[in-house]
């Protein structure tokens, strides 16, 4: 599954926001902190894992979830590029914006 599809179910980007802050948590204590059952988070968490957000570590009945670090690079990549050509957009309609008002300042 894409990322962005993943990231789409606002349950699993919560999960991500837990895992950001706690590290790694066992699928019971991020289960506990949602209204839903433990088999849904678990979904949630296998689709979060397919699509490679999270990493899990099986310790002896657990497992234990962590982000992926190099999803969280691909992600912030993509944001970072996305806001370049953002400024770039807007940088450049300030220099349109700037030429237009020169023209109207001489003929005035």
């Amino acid at each position: 599954m894409d990322m962005f599809a993943a990231l789409a179910d606002p349950t699993r980007r919560k999960i991500i926001e837990l895992l950001a802050d706690g590290g790694q948590l066992p699928a019971a204590e991020i289960a506990a902190h949602f209204p839903v059952s433990a088999p849904a988070i678990s979904q949630h968490l296998k689709v979060l894992q397919e699509a490679g957000l999270v990493l899990v570590e099986r310790r002896a009945q657990q497992r234990i979830y962590r982000l992926n670090p190099q999803a969280m690079v691909e992600l912030e990549d993509w944001a970072r590029r996305l806001r370049n050509l953002w400024n770039e957009r807007f940088d450049a309609l300030e220099i349109l914006l700037e030429q237009e008002l020169r023209k109207e300042q001489q003929h005035e």
